[in-house]
């Protein structure tokens, strides 16, 4: 493929994502999408995805007449994350929530007040319509979009739910039901072992299964994988796909985790888990804010690459690089770290992974946060936030930050990931020799174009790069796609003065390194 086409073939894509892809029939693909790398994922908290904050003072006053994200003002976002690249949408949990013991004015996602209904904090209670059909409506919105749609399932309940159904949690010697890690505002769910499974917990999923896959969801992301036994999400993971074989299971595990939520608690691995099913897990690229060294990433890349290898069928992981768990990658590194996340998830053999405003650059900096509030609709009278991570707790302003270049890049490089899906298909991923331990750089090559990155992973200085390409002749037509530095292209060798956390993604014409 020429350059010149590569240029066309990019303005098509994002041409073709600024029109909407009406269907009057939905075929779940997701499954099949994922296990090829090509998803673009963009997780979202529906409670705030659409916020209506008129006095942007970041918090939804509703005596004011302010509106807080629902199901059906979401629909109205569904084609902008279209012309972004996105064609994935991960919704943070749905479910109701717990408002005893809480943490925030609203109460947190993650502390489930039930498994089989919809939280009635994301309807639009001004239309006849059922939060669950409400939830049904978004879902075949982005589907008509072309875009998928995979929700979260929580991994404890809330105290509230403990009150309910005390059966269904681990308790202590004393009777009360066990806090786990410093969850303070949710009860550890009891699932049994890998001997004996609790039903009724079981039975309490299999009913959220049923009500996401009556809405035509697509998948579901599990979070805190590991804290249940293999032989629990296997036994659930068979039962979603009698009824949807592409229905997708993503883990929320890594390699890198090792402990039991709780001393109560099991711990499942991450390689147990995709035994059981699921179709991908994390990884452990969060840790990439850690990583002086081109051999800390390689040694992930090729981690993940062994999986098919080492369990007999194909399996993926997602870029989370970024997640509603990590603090703002404005914050953590700056701007150039966003950029270094956005091509990373474009040119590794993962499927992308962002979080609502991180393609804007926004630092989820919350003035309030943490500071008494005038109204609550909990029993914590605090707007309980964590510094710098997308707010899950509160009835709060859309995510967004305003930096327009950043998201312009975040596009290009989400077609740029589409455009290579042939040459990843029919090509070879390959780390390249660097002289410089700072410097990782790659290739993605096949036999009519090459795609090189070169990334600097130290944030405080410049590092001078000296790639080694073999066969790589000074003639070469090349197209940068991004870079900050001009590399000086020589036989077999590619030079530049990298500045602090650059990276460069560079195509090349009728090249290959097979």
């Amino acid at each position: 493929m020429c350059i010149k086409k590569i240029l066309l073939t990019v303005s098509a894509l994002m041409l073709m994502c600024t029109q909407t892809n009406a269907k009057q029939f939905w075929d779940n693909h997701l499954r099949t999408d994922f296990l090829n790398n090509s998803t673009v994922i963009y997780a979202i908290n529906i409670r705030t995805f659409n916020a209506k904050d008129t006095d942007n003072n970041g918090i939804i006053d509703f005596s004011e007449g302010e509106v807080s994200g629902n199901f059906i003002n979401a629909i109205s976002r569904l084609d902008e994350l279209q012309q972004l690249g996105v064609n994935t949408i991960h919704m943070l949990p749905v479910t109701p929530v717990g408002k005893i013991k809480a943490l925030g004015t609203a109460g947190s996602l993650y502390s489930a007040a039930g498994f089989n209904s919809i939280n009635p904090q994301l309807q639009d209670h001004t239309l006849p319509l059922t939060a669950e059909q409400q939830a049904k409506k978004f879902v075949e919105a982005a589907h008509s979009r072309g875009i998928s749609v995979i929700v979260d399932v929580p991994a404890c309940g809330s105290y509230d739910l403990f009150l309910q159904r005390p059966e269904l949690f681990v308790k202590d010697a004393s009777g009360q039901p066990v806090i786990p890690s410093d969850w303070t505002d949710v009860r550890l769910l009891n699932t049994g072992d890998e001997n004996s499974i609790n039903p009724d917990v079981l039975k309490l999923y299999k009913e959220f299964v049923d009500m996401v896959q009556d809405m035509e969801i697509d998948g579901i992301r599990v979070d805190v994988a590991h804290s249940k036994p293999a032989k629990f999400w296997k036994e659930l993971i068979d039962y979603s796909r009698k009824r949807d074989p592409e229905f997708l299971w993503l883990a929320e595990s890594s390699d890198s985790w090792k402990d039991a939520v709780s001393p109560k608690a099991v711990y499942t691995p991450y390689d147990k888990l995709l035994e059981a099913g699921f179709d991908g897990y994390y990884g452990s690229y969060f840790n990439l804010k850690n990583w002086t060294t081109a051999k800390e990433l390689k040694e992930q890349v090729n981690l993940n690459l062994s999986l098919e290898k080492k369990l007999g069928t194909k399996k993926s992981v997602i870029g989370s690089f970024t997640t509603h768990d990590e603090l703002s990658p404005m914050l953590e590194k700056g701007r150039n770290y966003s950029k270094m996340i956005m091509w990373l998830n474009a040119t590794l053999p993962l499927n992308s992974y962002f979080v609502d405003g991180f393609d804007t650059g926004d630092n989820y900096i919350y003035f309030w946060a943490n500071k008494k509030a005038d109204t609550t609709y909990t029993d914590d009278e605090y707007y309980f936030v964590h510094k710098g991570k997308i707010d899950i707790f509160n009835f709060s302003r859309k995510p967004g930050g305003f930096d327009s270049k950043l998201q312009q890049e975040f596009v290009v490089s989400n077609h740029i990931k589409r455009l290579l899906l042939p040459v990843y298909k029919n090509g070879e991923f390959k780390f390249l020799s660097s002289a410089n331990s700072s410097v990782f750089a790659y290739a993605i090559s096949n036999s009519e174009m090459t795609v090189i990155v070169i990334g600097n992973l130290n944030f405080k200085s410049e590092e001078v790069s000296k790639v080694s390409v073999p066969k790589l002749k000074a003639e070469t037509p090349v197209m940068p796609m991004t870079f900050n530095s001009i590399p000086v292209i020589k036989n077999g060798k590619i030079e530049s003065k990298m500045a602090p956390g650059e990276i460069q993604v560079l195509i090349f014409d009728n090249f290959s390194i097979l």
